[in-house]
């Protein structure tokens, strides 16, 4: 398997994460400071909280993406580790974040960080249990699931957008998508869920599987990866 990846973009996210969460550290003690030795303030005290909370959550938002490690990449990365050499796995260098390409045609992957259990039940993905952090964190907007099935749809017409630009004149491949559960501390009831849903240990099987349909031959991957690499 081949990896491709934006270094820069993923150096330049990461710092940006941290320098955000330091940003708004300041900024709250800075409103603790003024609401403490200087009440004739309070107001201005107010502005930099509410400021400090909405500096936290872009903090939270950029650091779970790209200041985390292993960040989601490195864990595709030693996941697929040892697929096949005709794959091809892209970070960030077209407008989903991970894309795969290979026999087994081409896949959007959707990582999903979450602990606790996650359920497709009346049309719709759950998240419940894991702890008080976990619920904290979906307090605060920053882990809930949202709505998979959504994003699903919204990331294949974007691919299947950017491919119908780049392979201009040429039969696009049909592109799926597949929702990745990568923490081990997760309880995955995918029910009937539209996009299937796996855990990270369980997706190199899938592919391999999904290979022996074939979807791509070795020309029509070669023509592909010679346009979008």
């Amino acid at each position: 398997m081949k990896i491709i990846k934006n270094e820069k973009l993923i150096e330049r996210n990461g710092k940006i994460g941290q320098w955000t969460s330091i940003a708004a550290l300041v900024v709250l003690g800075g409103g603790m400071y003024i609401s403490i030795t200087k009440p004739d303030l309070f107001s201005y005290a107010i502005v930099c909280l509410v400021l400090g909370f909405m500096l936290t959550q872009v903090g939270m938002y950029m650091g779970s993406r790209w200041g985390r490690s292993p960040r989601p990449d490195e864990k595709f990365d030693a996941g697929l580790k040892g697929l096949h050499s005709e794959f091809n796995l892209y970070h960030y260098t077209t407008p989903v974040a991970h894309f795969l390409l290979g026999p087994a045609g081409a896949w959007v992957l959707l990582p999903y960080h979450q602990r606790g259990k996650a359920e497709f039940r009346n049309n719709r993905w759950k998240l419940s249990g894991g702890g008080f952090i976990q619920g904290y964190m979906r307090f605060f907007g920053q882990e809930g699931l949202g709505n998979p099935e959504m994003e699903a749809k919204a990331e294949i017409a974007s691919m299947e957008k950017f491919l119908a630009k780049k392979l201009e004149g040429i039969d696009i491949p049909k592109v799926k998508a597949v929702l990745v559960f990568t923490d081990d501390g997760i309880e995955l009831i995918p029910g009937e869920s539209p996009t299937p849903a796996l855990k990270l240990k369980q997706l190199k099987e899938f592919l391999r599987q999904e290979s022996k349909k074939r979807a791509l031959t070795s020309d029509q991957l070669n023509l592909i990866q010679s346009k979008i690499n």
